[in-house]
């Protein structure tokens, strides 16, 4: 039944902490967040923590009492497009992303409207995407709240008053988006773009947190090869592409999932799908196509290239390797490891090391047939 408040962000408690007075609003820094783990009382960043595991440790909710749960407040998030935000909560205060790239913070405890941005994306920007004007969510960083738009802008606001404190634009092409929900990691904050069905050439970036100044870019496939390439990776990268696939962009954007590891201090993302996806009209039919549909390790503080797993060379299916990326120890076969996971959208579960992208194993998590199965040694699909 559709609901005539159209979308609305619905708090379900069994009881709830009053909202906590702090001096600095949106307090998270490099310690708080290597804390998040063992911080049960908030969800300071998208996937809660840098390795994006979505675990809660609160136990007051169990499978016992969870019938018990009632609604404890609404709010009208005031349009009917689509809703994939992860809301924050920190001190006491959510804040959440809806359509058209708005931010709201509430009261967690009360639900009580504090603030409200809107950063006016031209509604006529809706047939720039694929996917209707989402957004997935916001980070927060020493009193700022980010947000990338769908006209792709990074915004950063002042967490108690929603006031923009910085504004960039993240690219010059037409068709930019930005979808996806920044990480703030070192001082930097973390995006990538959206658009590859609209000849983009895919990256990723990072701006300072304090002044929105560019740190550094990552372009996830090589541009025009009578130009010196970017660096080193991209001249490996172009390699594995055939035809003049610059003039079609390329592709391969990062819209969605972005993990980091502090230890290693090694940024992860996933790249999504090319441009056009037929690889015999972008790439004559030849090469891999690095780095579509590739899990990639960065350099946090240079965005220099470390590794890469593609998971599905010459992509042209759509399974882009932009699912979440979560990262844990595990024992497998009596050695502890520092591994990435990702479902892919090609049937199959993936487990590789962290450390250098060697391919452990993977197994299929729902029936499939675009391949016999994967080479044990290398995740090549057969």
């Amino acid at each position: 039944m559709k609901s005539r408040l159209g979308a609305v962000l619905v708090v379900l408690v069994c009881n709830i902490v009053q909202a906590q007075a702090v001096d600095v609003p949106a307090a998270v820094d490099s310690a708080r967040m290597s804390n998040a783990d063992r911080d049960a009382a908030n969800w300071l960043s998208y996937g809660r923590a840098y390795s994006e595991q979505r675990f809660s440790p609160l136990t007051r909710i169990t499978a016992d009492n969870a019938k018990q749960l009632g609604l404890a407040w609404y709010a009208d998030l005031d349009t009917n497009r689509g809703q994939e935000a992860t809301p924050l909560v920190i001190d006491g205060v959510m804040y959440v992303s809806t359509a058209w790239s708005m931010v709201k913070a509430y009261d967690a405890a009360t639900g009580k409207l504090l603030w409200s941005y809107d950063p006016e994306v031209p509604r006529e920007y809706a047939v720039e995407g694929c996917c209707d004007v989402v957004n997935r969510g916001v980070a927060a960083w020493k009193g700022k709240i980010y947000i990338g738009t769908f006209d792709a802008r990074l915004v950063a606001l002042d967490a108690r008053t929603g006031k923009p404190v910085w504004s960039v634009k993240t690219g010059d092409e037409k068709h930019l988006t930005i979808t996806q929900a920044p990480r703030v990691i070192k001082g930097r904050v973390v995006i990538g773009m959206s658009g590859g069905e609209y000849g983009i050439r895919g990256y990723i970036s990072a701006y300072d947190a304090e002044t929105g100044k560019l740190n550094w870019r990552f372009y996830t496939v090589p541009g025009d090869p009578s130009k010196p390439f970017e660096n080193k990776a991209m001249a490996m990268a172009a390699k594995t592409w055939s035809g003049e696939w610059w003039k079609l962009g390329g592709g391969g954007v990062v819209w969605d999932a972005i993990s980091y590891d502090p230890e290693l201090n090694l940024v992860y993302f996933g790249v999504g799908n090319g441009l056009e996806w037929a690889r015999s009209y972008r790439s004559a039919n030849k090469g891999d196509n690095l780095f579509l549909s590739s899990i990639v390790a960065l350099n946090a503080d240079t965005g220099a290239y470390v590794w890469h797993f593609q998971v599905n060379p010459g992509e042209e299916w759509d399974y882009d390797a932009v699912g979440q990326l979560t990262l844990a120890d595990l024992t497998i076969d009596g050695k502890r490891r520092k591994v990435i996971m990702q479902a892919n959208k090609n049937g199959f579960f993936y487990v590789l090391d962290r450390r250098t992208g060697q391919f452990i194993h993977a197994k299929p998590y729902v029936p499939q047939n675009w391949a016999d199965g994967l080479n044990p040694k290398t995740g090549r699909p057969i």
